[in-house]
């Protein structure tokens, strides 16, 4: 305006046309580049926008500020505030309605010439336009015109004709009686209606801010204050009022109008301009002086706040339209997140998204998904098979249906528990087949490699179903036996006997495994035997019969072509088993490279297969170097060789950091580690986790579960008492005074909460003797069983009677609000909040229930 930056108002009703005031008012209408509305000479805004001038007014000079009125009709009348205080209405555009002809040209004069700094419009009744003037002397600063009323009657006094009378106007369009005047002997610097009543005007005035009620005027509600810069009221909470002082935004609640809910952070320069998004609930932008940076405030409360001093959460954020100094901004009344910025010279227009932040959630069912603005995002693959196949290989799934089998619980035929888990992870059920081994605990807590020694027997066997008589070495000891059958290659006795593991793995259809087996056992016919068994079974590989073929040709003699045939083409067989076998078969006695290194065989066998042909001096080396590997890979096949120590806790964090699996190595490391072990910080972090993403998921039985089965393993992982019922009178703690009674049991049983009639009922201090709170629900005092409160049917006091003995049903334990500490028995409460929120004690407001973030919740598990 006059001498001062230009300022942008946006049409209420258009929302392609806004006015630019400044020395003059230009009308702009708003398009994309290359319309039909936007013509030769537009003014670019942005790569996509474009303006185009309208209508130009000059005829208001000394422009201090501009209001547009709210309705439709009139369409583009505009009231100019002069310097001298006059409030003049005016129009962009020409305008056929005979309404806006009257109301055009026609001005409202105070009684004293002072500037007028601010103009609003009532949204409601539009008919009202209030004014903010300087002060003068006890003139009043606030008036409020009707804009529909008549000129100055011609009983005005001579004083007001004279002053008419100096300027060149038409005094039958000049008013000069204001409908109400407010704020005596003060000054207005901005003012605003109430959303939430048409009937209340909010001012700035010089020392505080005040609420002027239009049916009562003289009275006001006004708080003393510095902010009474820029007062605007949020659109979306029509409570929430804005205003600021210098650098420093106030943030105030009209319903707790005594100070502000929130200081904004205080800029460095003085602050020009604040304005709420109409578009976007809680965002509220500022511009300071000499800046081209506008501040925003997102404002986030709280769901539930528990106190009156909760203030909301602000996420702070600047964003540059331009590279210019902005003289003024003002959001776009419809587009979502949109203004239009001028510099503060030249009249330079940018038209400017303020693009929302990203907020990303992943949640723990492995669902992504992320909000912008008031748009929700899912993440969806283009196909569903992607999904399925990504969705099956992600770990959280897989330990997720796991635990709802209850995976890890077995106890009893512990080689269940990789069935449980699908049955289909090699390294699975090679490790749940080594924790199955109760009977050499000793050795599995050891491993392979730590029981290995010295004193091993060498004999010479002779191959079984073969013409020829090549004794082959072979190494004995009972080291080696007890490590045979923790490979489950052997059973208990002093024979080596493979027949029985034989027979499991042709039930299994696991051919070339167990020819393999047999073959290692220095019986070719049977190897043999079990390869045509294959081929004639049902879904047999018939080229099984060729390789059967091939070994009944097997030959000592190392210059044969057998010999070099098989030695050239077995690493073309798919099979691993295979391969290892003709391996076996070229191999010199002790160089069994080709056998011992296939890492496609599986660690068990590999490990029987060198415990039977290694010396002793070669077997130590062997069984270090595949620890090593298993250890680095991470492989839980190598928990055979390392058992539950030190080094398979390495192991075990190797698997964990491929894999992200905490479920196993929770429960591996409880099933049969020693004390140390369990003690170890990387085990305890494993355990931790594991419980947190049951309880992520809301499988809070099964994490109770999980905590009861920790509790049987490992005894020190029982938590203490965290909760202690104590005495109102005597201060001492009922818990440890009733341990002390014969007869109680203990836990909650103790206080006589069991549900039995045939204990006793403990319903006073047993120090004290004084009695136990009443039930806030039934008034009954606590400790005695919901089954006799009044109200309670037979039918349920017979479902008691008939349950299995427990310490306490849940029903009758002792349950209050660390908030107002009301409370009674938990099955009354649990009924209570089902239908109420507050507390059920008359007098209180205490909203119990919504203070607990998971009181509402609902697990996902079932026990």
């Amino acid at each position: 305006m006059s001498g001062s930056k230009p300022d942008i108002l946006w049409s209420p009703h258009h929302p392609d046309r806004y006015v630019i005031c400044d020395s003059e008012l230009g009308l702009y209408r708003i398009g994309p580049v290359g319309s039909a509305e936007t013509k030769a000479g537009t003014l670019p805004l942005s790569e996509e926008t474009a303006a185009t001038l309208l209508a130009i007014n000059s005829d208001t000079p000394y422009m201090k500020c501009v209001a547009w009125y709210p309705k439709h009709e009139p369409e583009c009348l505009l009231a100019v505030g002069q310097a001298n205080g006059r409030v003049v209405l005016t129009s962009l555009g020409q305008s056929h309605n005979s309404t806006c002809k009257e109301l055009v040209g026609k001005e409202f004069v105070p009684k004293h010439a002072r500037q007028c700094n601010t103009l609003a419009w009532n949204p409601v009744d539009s008919n009202l336009l209030a004014a903010g003037l300087d002060k003068h002397r006890a003139d009043f600063s606030v008036l409020i015109w009707d804009i529909s009323s008549k000129f100055a009657p011609e009983t005005s006094v001579a004083a007001e004709k004279i002053r008419l009378s100096s300027v060149d106007l038409d005094s039958s369009t000049v008013v000069t009686k204001p409908l109400y005047e407010l704020g005596q002997n003060d000054a207005c610097l901005s003012l605003c209606w109430l959303l939430r009543d048409p009937k209340l005007l909010l001012a700035g005035m010089h020392r505080n801010l005040a609420i002027f009620d239009l049916r009562n005027t003289s009275q006001k509600t006004f708080v003393n204050t510095k902010a009474i810069q820029g007062v605007t009221v949020d659109p979306h909470f029509h409570d929430r009022v804005a205003s600021f002082f210098e650098g420093q935004v106030a943030i105030w609640d009209l319903r707790k109008f005594e100070k502000p809910v929130l200081t904004l952070t205080e800029q460095p320069k003085p602050l020009t301009k604040v304005a709420w998004c109409p578009t976007r609930t809680g965002l509220l932008a500022t511009l300071t002086r000499d800046s081209n940076i506008i501040r925003l405030y997102d404002m986030q409360h709280t769901p539930t706040p528990i106190g009156d001093e909760t203030e909301p959460t602000i996420i702070e954020r600047s964003v540059q339209p331009c590279e210019s100094q902005i003289g003024s901004f003002a959001w776009h009344p419809s587009s979502q997140n949109r203004m239009v910025v001028v510099s503060a010279a030249n009249r330079v227009m940018t038209d400017f998204t303020v693009f929302e932040r990203i907020s990303l959630a992943w949640s723990s069912t492995t669902s992504l998904m992320w909000a912008c603005g008031r748009h929700l995002y899912d993440c969806v693959e283009d196909s569903a098979e992607g999904i399925e196949s990504m969705i099956e290989k992600d770990i959280a799934t897989k330990m997720r249906q796991r635990a709802q089998s209850k995976y890890g619980h077995d106890t009893v035929q512990v080689w269940r528990n990789h069935l449980l888990a699908g049955g289909n992870d090699v390294q699975l059920k090679s490790l749940w087949f080594d924790l199955n081994f109760k009977r050499y605990h000793y050795m599995l807590k050891t491993g392979v490699m730590n029981f290995l020694s010295e004193g091993t027997a060498e004999s010479r066997r002779c191959w079984t179903g073969s013409d020829r008589q090549t004794d082959v070495p072979r190494y004995h000891s009972e080291e080696r036996c007890l490590a045979l059958r923790l490979c489950g290659w052997i059973s208990r006795g002093p024979d080596i006997d493979v027949e029985t593991f034989l027979r499991s793995l042709e039930q299994e259809q696991e051919w070339e495994r167990a020819a393999a087996v047999a073959l290692f056992n220095l019986d070719i016919r049977r190897a043999i035997q079990i390869l045509n068994k294959g081929a004639t079974a049902e879904k047999g590989d018939l080229n099984l019969n060729v390789v059967a073929m091939a070994l009944s040709g097997y030959t000592d003699e190392k210059s044969s072509l057998w010999r070099e045939m098989c030695s050239s083409l077995r690493l073309q067989l798919k099979n691993p088993y295979l391969c290892i076998m003709f391996a076996f078969l070229t191999s010199e006695p002790g160089a069994y490279d080709g056998v011992l290194y296939e890492s496609s065989v599986a660690v068990r066998d590999r490990v029987a297969f060198a415990c039977m042909f290694l010396s002793d001096a070669q077997l130590p080396r062997y069984i270090d170097k595949l620890t090593n590997e298993m250890k680095e890979a991470g492989n839980l096949e190598g928990i055979l060789l390392t058992g539950l120590t030190k080094d398979g806790v390495d192991l075990m964090e190797s698997y964990v950091d491929r894999t992200g699996d905490v479920q196993t190595a929770s429960f591996c490391m409880l099933k049969g580690s020693p004390g140390d072990v369990l003690k170890d910080p990387r085990v305890q972090s494993w355990i931790e986790n594991y419980r947190n993403l049951l309880d992520a998921w809301r499988f809070w039985h099964k994490r109770a579960e999980f905590d009861i089965h920790r509790g049987k393993l490992d005894p020190s992982s029982k938590p203490l008492a965290q909760v202690f019922v104590s005495c109102n009178f005597c201060g001492k703690s009922i818990s440890y005074s009733c341990s002390a009674m014969p007869h109680q049991g203990r836990g909650f049983s103790q206080y006589g909460v069991s549900g039995s009639p045939t204990k006793s009922k403990v319903t006073s201090c047993p120090g004290c003797r004084k009695p136990l709170p009443r039930c806030a629900l039934c008034l009954m005092n606590m400790g005695t069983p919901v089954s006799n409160c009044p109200g309670t049917g037979k039918s349920d006091e017979k479902v008691g009677l008939t349950r299995e003995n427990k310490l306490a049903q849940f029903n009758n334990w002792f349950t209050w609000c660390h908030n107002c500490r009301h409370g009674g028995h938990a099955g009354h409460m649990l009924n209570w909040f089902r239908d109420h929120t507050e507390c059920p004690v008359s007098a209180c407001t205490c909203k119990c229930m919504q203070l607990d973030t998971t009181g509402n919740l609902v697990p996902s598990d079932s026990s």
